[in-house]
């Protein structure tokens, strides 16, 4: 099987940079620093949520490569930066920066391409692995792929492998109604990763339990992977996922690999939220 560089599939040169950056900076970081100082919180960042010195060293990296482009930038850490341009760049620098920190090898970059709030690029980056997925829209509106790829075809949880984020107080219910009829339990902490590992076909499903912590961030990146794999993607509260420059919004994400899947665990996170 070819695997397509990102130059091949025509990335936006703007993607192409960031993930360069990103990759540098991570890589550099992780040898000349110690763990304990890139954990460490330095502020909070443009969701709301607590930025480790990690997460600052890389999206600095990325903000300074693809300066040159003035396209717009939606980024986890730094928020919204409007440039007046129909372009923006959605990423998140550092996906798991918890695993990074702690020596984990589960933590990828993911960044998008929106033009006039249709995705035409996307791309992930496992950092520690550098193996990477790549996709453009075509003319005909279909994505070019950086490898072939197919969902497991699972419809049901009976039986299932499945990824989940760390149960929560408020997810408890929902997380152990899910959890009960899989077969296979994961929880690898990087979103990024275990929604495109439904897009491999190597698990069937991942969700947050209803706790509403993904960001757009978290879900546009993974959507031409999944829906090209014939996967997909939804919120278990029939909240759409569209181009939002609003950072304080929040999705449950349910990524599977047929909808007859998906319905059954939004059901389920649903009746759970009622109990």
């Amino acid at each position: 099987m070819k695997t397509l560089s990102p130059r091949e599939v025509n990335l936006h040169p703007a993607l192409i940079a960031a993930a360069h950056a990103a990759e540098r900076a991570f890589r550099e970081a992780k040898a000349s620093l110690p763990l304990a100082e890139l954990s460490s919180i330095i502020g909070v960042g443009g969701d709301g949520t607590p930025t480790m010195y990690l997460d600052q060293i890389v999206d600095e990296a990325v903000i300074s490569a693809v300066e040159p482009f003035a396209i717009n930038i939606l980024s986890e850490e730094i928020g919204w930066v409007d440039n007046g341009s129909n372009t923006t760049l959605v990423m998140d620098p550092v996906d798991g920066t918890a695993n990074a920190v702690a020596g984990i090898p589960s933590c990828a970059f993911a960044g998008a391409i929106v033009v006039n709030e249709i995705i035409t690029d996307s791309h992930l980056v496992w950092l520690d692995s550098k193996r990477s997925l790549s996709a453009h829209r075509e003319r005909d509106g279909r994505f070019l792929l950086s490898e072939p790829l197919a969902v497991s075809q699972c419809r049901s949880l009976k039986g299932s492998s499945i990824a989940l984020l760390r149960p929560r107080p408020e997810t408890r219910t929902a997380w152990l109604n899910i959890v009960e009829p899989a077969e296979r339990l994961r929880v690898m902490g990087s979103s990024i990763l275990e929604g495109s590992l439904v897009a491999l076909g190597a698990i069937d499903a991942f969700a947050d339990a209803g706790g509403d912590i993904h960001r757009l961030v978290d879900l546009l990146p993974l959507v031409p992977f999944v829906e090209s794999a014939g996967g997909v993607i939804v919120d278990a509260f029939s909240r759409p996922l569209v181009f939002d420059t609003d950072m304080s919004k929040r999705w449950s994400g349910v990524v599977a690999a047929t909808q007859e899947l998906a319905d059954e665990i939004c059901q389920r996170i649903t009746q759970s939220s009622l109990t």
